[in-house]
């Protein structure tokens, strides 16, 4: 099978996000979908993109946090393998560790892949009104890449901010908070309404 467009933009935008593609052969993998309790509808709009890929339902799963022994439940869906998923777990997981590949300007060229990433892994500040992007636990160079990738595509000027123990994140400062909404906007679910600003 071929993506269209559309699913690439996907793809790049959960791939940089919370999704995971598992290498299943020497040229197939499969592509998972996990999302909390309460993002059921966005794990269910995912994927209902790739109809051929997913069958089935998701599956609710209850863990145990190892340091405070709480139980939380999310979702998992797991895709379908397939070579052409092979090719992107290619790209994303070279050496089977994730991280940010050199020509990613080329894979984020649509704002769909801006506002998935932005709807996994994006934070805005109600009172601060600035946003951040975590990038997780990258290298400074990765982090250089994916504000550059946005610079270029975008015209937002992120700046790459050291988490510390969380990583790196990319930060927009306020006018840019404004210029990322804008932009990503219409490709986003209402359920992540709280991550945008409501004054345009």
């Amino acid at each position: 099978m071929k993506f269209t467009a559309r699913q690439r933009a996907i793809l790049a935008g959960t791939i940089l996000g919370d999704g995971y593609v598992q290498k299943t052969g020497e040229k197939n993998a499969r592509l998972r979908f996990e999302h909390g309790e309460k993002q059921k509808e966005y794990i269910l709009w995912k994927g209902k993109q790739f109809p051929k890929l997913f069958n089935g339902a998701p599956r609710q799963i209850t863990r145990v946090h190892p340091g405070t022994k709480k139980s939380y439940n999310y979702w998992r869906w797991q895709s379908n393998s397939t070579p052409e998923l092979g090719y992107w777990h290619a790209q994303f997981y070279p050496q089977g560790k994730k991280r940010i590949p050199e020509a990613l300007a080329e894979m984020v060229q649509d704002s769909l892949a801006l506002a998935v990433w932005y709807m996994d892994d994006g934070y805005y500040s109600q009172i601060q009104k600035h946003s951040f992007l975590y990038l997780g636990c990258v290298s400074r160079r990765e982090a250089d890449i994916a504000a550059r990738a946005i610079n270029e595509n975008f015209g937002l000027a992120a700046r790459v901010y050291d988490k510390k123990n969380k990583g790196f994140a990319l930060f927009f400062p306020v006018a840019e908070t404004k210029k990322l909404h804008a932009l990503i906007k219409s490709g986003m679910l209402p359920i992540f309404t709280y991550k945008l600003s409501l004054t345009p």
